[in-house]
């Protein structure tokens, strides 16, 4: 009991510091929609000192005055929600390991892991996951990107699309087909300035500081002691890497789309004008709504915290948060008048920014199917997989 006071003391305490470093991401949210490269002007705020920790893991962490937390998926989701409600664009802008935290924690060696996290030492370092093909989307079992030998080492060729930071990384993780089946699969970690590699950013009208990009990889030469998991047998990596990082890194996402949704609640109670009682009570219920998404948020944290992953639930969380965040906007520049989204830029931004959450880790159709699978499988309100599982 006093180990869970303590952490909970510890995330109270963590909640109430993000609460006073977000306001000031406002500005930087703003500055990265006219510019996406505005980002390394505002690196010395608190906030990604915050970021810079529940990223790092503990024995690679900078030096740094904000107190010490464990970074639990729990940890995780107080950060990004609370953050968000400043501007969750700069958080994907910022520096960090991202996605790529899980896998090559999970899957690096210690050599892999010193080469990964040890960059950040010599200063601010973006990386990128590299998952999602052109042809075949985020379908982990269906990579098109192969890995060939050639000698002692791996020649990897193929394209990835949507990847974010992509184009200004210094290193990244990148999934890839050894061989046919789902053992096949291995991930990699990959050095942007190796010759072959090739990066251009996409168009993007949402959350424009993402830097979402395109790679292609002509013969990019993978040395043998950066394939992540060759220490474990092939049912132990490159397939259950990624999902080990996707799936803990959900709640995160909703977390972030619920922090917009809730700022954008915020501004409409400021701003609104005199409403009918209807119209309160609407007003009223997204209140509602988004306190028990997030009450559904730190449920699904605190079970894979506890070593419980259940995919059909960490689907659902992702899924609400995103809707919760489209019908909250919707309802706000109704209720502010037709030209609320003119006489309200930081409106339209969030109103652009909250619809990029839909198409992140999974479309909503995605993850109803999924429900529906584990309904059909009665695994929905079962514990689901475990950590421990098959180790």
């Amino acid at each position: 009991m006093t180990t869970l006071l303590s952490r909970d003391d510890q995330l109270l305490r963590l909640r109430a510091h993000c609460r006073e470093v977000a306001p000031a991401l406002r500005e930087v949210g703003l500055a990265l929609d006219r510019d996406p490269d505005a980002i390394t002007d505002f690196l010395h705020l608190p906030a990604f000192a915050v970021l810079d920790q529940v990223f790092t893991p503990p024995e690679f962490r900078r030096p740094s005055s904000i107190e010490p937390f464990d970074p639990t998926c729990t940890a995780l989701c107080v950060v990004l929600e609370v953050l968000s409600h400043g501007d969750p664009g700069a958080i994907l802008a910022g520096p960090g390991a991202g996605l790529s935290r899980d896998v090559v924690r999970e899957l690096g060696d210690d050599e892999q892991r010193e080469h990964f996290f040890g960059r950040a030492h010599d200063g601010p370092v973006w990386t990128f996951f590299g998952l999602t093909e052109p042809g075949k989307g985020s379908a982990a079992l269906e990579l098109e990107t192969t890995l060939t030998p050639d000698g002692d080492d791996w020649l990897l060729n193929g394209e990835k699309r949507y990847v974010g930071n992509g184009a200004r990384a210094q290193i990244g993780v990148v999934f890839c087909r050894r061989a046919p089946g789902p053992w096949g699969i291995e991930a990699v970690i990959v050095d942007p300035a190796a010759h072959g590699f090739h990066a251009e950013l996409l168009p993007m009208i949402g959350l424009r500081g993402a830097r979402i990009s395109a790679l292609r990889f002509d013969n990019v030469r993978i040395p043998a002691n950066r394939v992540l998991g060759r220490h474990r047998p092939p049912s132990r990596r490159g397939v259950y890497g990624a999902l080990h990082a996707l799936l803990r890194f959900r709640p995160g996402l909703a977390a972030m789309t619920l922090g917009l949704t809730q700022a954008a609640c915020d501004y409409l109670t400021e701003h609104k004008p005199s409403l009918s009682r209807w119209n309160e009570l609407r007003v009223q219920g997204v209140f509602d709504r988004v306190a028990a998404v997030r009450r559904m948020i730190l449920d699904v944290a605190g079970d894979i915290d506890r070593g419980v992953v259940n995919p059909h639930r960490i689907g659902v969380v992702k899924m609400r948060a995103a809707q919760l965040g489209e019908q909250v906007t919707r309802l706000a520049a109704e209720l502010l008048g037709p030209a609320s989204l003119i006489e309200h830029p930081w409106l339209e931004k969030v109103y652009r920014d909250l619809r990029a959450f839909e198409f992140m880790e999974g479309t909503s159709n995605l993850h109803r199917l999924s429900v529906f699978q584990g309904l059909l499988k009665h695994d929905f309100f079962g514990e689901g997989d475990t950590d421990e599982a098959g180790r």
